[in-house]
């Protein structure tokens, strides 16, 4: 049985008082969030995660909570939220929600003003010792609230600028404290995606003990249900066959009816979920996202972890870790050299799909009381579905987009259109960045696929018993940064077949690079949502290209290694390493030298220098228990 991590304030609303007239509410904090969803892939910019109403125009079920006030009275609120359409200077805000306390609606309508983050002024309200507030949804279209604030203090008014914000909430929330004791591991992996979870299981399996920490409730990042990116590349080839076990029992093999943005079971997260737990040597820390460090001399000591939805930070003590975050972000937080692409690199999907049925995922998953039910039953629509006209999404009603050339009025779509709609293409933020700019890009997404579907069903007519089915709220990412290991592998490596003495993971996919597709680009320079992929000889090389150990790694942090697409690569480099199945054996690569680690009392780099054969002959073994390696059963 795995040793689960401790959640011992979620059974507590978030809020706290101060001086015994503030009071202070998360809205991740709610006691049932109703169906808003919990947003935490940009708190470390804006200051916290918060609720995303993500109805795809069909208004939410309220979040709600409780809270007690410090004595009956009347009390001014701020609520902490944004225009999220105002950064294109769009009309319409279509975030609006508002705030009920005890049923009763504040004078404000929130979500209506402002393109940063910042409190909206709430008005007055008369409350007494107990209430109960509401976050009520008017639109469906991403309402999002961060925080809630009630003072009986007229002279207060709650700081905008993130440092003084940031402080007063650590001590309306405790997070000036020191973090909880999480105890101390062998191998603290930061990451829960393919990459993160095959490293995981993999020093687990060879006697380390092991914390896997990931920031989203569910395993395998792109991979997984919430963003639904199937996973590629090939695995378990020569001369090492038993590279990509691991990933072969967390991700099943591809039929002709896997692919992106298809339905939920079909990315299995319970199968990935399955295999971690059967691990008695791992503790799981979900939904718990490393913000913090400790390290001197070059040598990390403890990830700092804040719960994304009660606050709570833990302290996660390790001998080495592994950064498979994809951002780089542990080996930010402690100065590791990395590299970052700040124009013309790939950007991120939202990836979505549509059907004909009367309810979409989001409302049937809030209607679902048991997380772990049977496949979602949709209901099919016999009768037209109305769409809202969307004046603040992209204005796509005389423009090309994939998936329009085939629907004409009064027609539902033909196949060919459905794979127009939400595939890979659906990308944006080329110029952007993919760390502070992260929320921009993923609305623009969302901008482009509701004016998308606003011209197919309002303009031209088509479609029309057809709804937006579910679409993805957490961001597909492609690129950020990437940590500098002693080998930095370039495309020319893969051209040239250059071969290392520390040859470890197969590589299959092509050098694919994304960038905006011409044929859409029009109209929507810098902005573009459309992407094209790079093909040609100088995008391909003989495969599978076997890449070395040292771009697993860092080049001066020396209890620091690296899986995913945040390892040491050159931008060109990154095409083909950075699909799933080959950052699973990456993983792999990294359980079985943390183990040699461990057992030889060395760092990642003397892995290499020293204990080169150890590696390979745990390469030659394999950890799985599925194709006849070491674990077979």
């Amino acid at each position: 049985m795995i040793r689960s991590a401790l959640l011992t304030l979620m059974s507590l609303p978030a809020f706290s008082c101060l001086a015994s007239n503030i009071v202070w509410l998360e809205a991740e904090g709610f006691e049932a969030t109703g169906g808003w969803v919990v947003d935490q892939q940009c708190m470390d910019t804006m200051g916290s995660p918060y609720l995303l109403a993500h109805g795809l125009g069909e208004p939410v079920s309220d979040a709600v909570t409780h809270i007690r006030f410090p004595s009956p009275g009347n009390y001014h609120a701020w609520v902490r939220t944004r225009d999220w359409v105002a950064p294109w200077k769009a009309p319409g805000a279509p975030g609006r929600f508002q705030v009920l306390v005890d049923g009763k609606p504040l004078s404000e309508t929130f979500g209506t003003e402002g393109a940063l983050w910042h409190w909206q002024d709430g008005g007055t309200v008369s409350v007494g010792e107990l209430a109960t507030v509401a976050l009520h949804d008017l639109t469906g279209f991403e309402g999002r609230c961060d925080a809630i604030i009630f003072s009986d203090d007229p002279n207060f008014s709650p700081p905008n600028d993130l440092k003084p914000l940031q402080s007063l909430r650590g001590k309306m929330l405790g997070w000036n404290d020191d973090p909880q004791d999480a105890g101390s591991f062998d191998l603290v992996v930061i990451g829960g995606g393919i990459a993160g979870t095959s490293a995981a299981v993999s020093a687990a399996r060879l006697g380390l003990s092991v914390a896997l920490v990931q920031d989203r409730p569910v395993l395998g990042g792109n991979g997984s249900s919430e963003v639904r990116v199937w996973p590629e590349g090939h695995t378990n080839k020569p001369p090492y066959p038993h590279i990509g076990d691991v990933v072969t029992e967390l991700i099943r093999g591809k039929s002709k009816a896997d692919g992106n943005a298809k339905e939920a079971t079909i990315y299995d997260d319970a199968r990935k979920l399955a295999v971690v737990r059967k691990e008695p040597n791992i503790t799981l820390f979900l939904e718990y996202r490393v913000n913090r460090a400790e390290w001197s001399d070059d040598i990390i000591s403890a990830a700092i972890a804040q719960h994304t939805r009660s606050g709570q930070r833990l302290k996660i003590i390790g001998q080495w870790f592994l950064d498979s975050t994809g951002d780089g972000i542990l080996g930010a937080l402690v100065g590791a050299d990395f590299e970052i692409t700040r124009m013309g690199h790939m950007g991120v999907s939202n990836l979505w799909n549509v059907d004909a049925t009367t309810q979409n995922e989001f409302q049937l998953r809030c209607e679902c009381k048991d997380e772990d039910a049977p496949p979602l039953n949709f209901t099919k629509s016999n009768e037209p579905v109305a769409f809202p006209r969307c004046p603040w999404a992209v204005d796509l009603s005389d423009k090309p987009f994939p998936g329009r050339s085939s629907a004409r009025p009064g027609e539902n779509p033909t196949k060919a259109g459905l794979r127009g709609l939400g595939a890979w293409f659906w990308e944006t933020g080329f110029d952007k960045d993919p760390i502070e700019d992260i929320e921009w890009m993923r609305d623009q997404n969302l901008r482009a696929m509701y004016g998308a579907w606003d011209a197919l069903k309002n303009v031209d007519g088509a479609y029309p018993h057809y709804r937006l089915k579910w679409a993805a709220f957490i961001a597909g990412k492609r690129e950020s940064r990437r940590l500098l290991g002693d080998v930095v592998l370039t495309a020319e490596d893969f051209r040239q077949q250059r071969e290392f003495e520390d040859a470890c993971f197969p590589c299959s996919w092509h050098i694919d690079l994304h960038h905006p597709d011409t044929r859409y680009q029009e109209g929507h320079e810098g902005e573009e949502f459309i992407s094209d992929y790079t093909r040609g000889k100088e995008y391909s090389y003989q495969g599978p290209y076997w890449a070395p150990y040292r771009c697993l790694y860092s080049r001066n942090i020396d209890n620091l290694f690296m899986a995913g697409r945040d390892i040491s690569v050159t931008h060109e480099a990154l095409g083909p390493v950075r699909v799933m199945r080959t950052c699973g054996m990456m993983g792999e690569i990294v359980g079985m030298a943390a183990s040699i680690c461990k057992k030889q009392t060395c760092t990642p780099r003397e892995v290499y220098q020293k204990y080169l054969d150890e590696l390979k002959l745990l390469m030659h073994t394999g950890v799985g228990k599925t194709r006849g390696g070491r674990y077979r059963k």
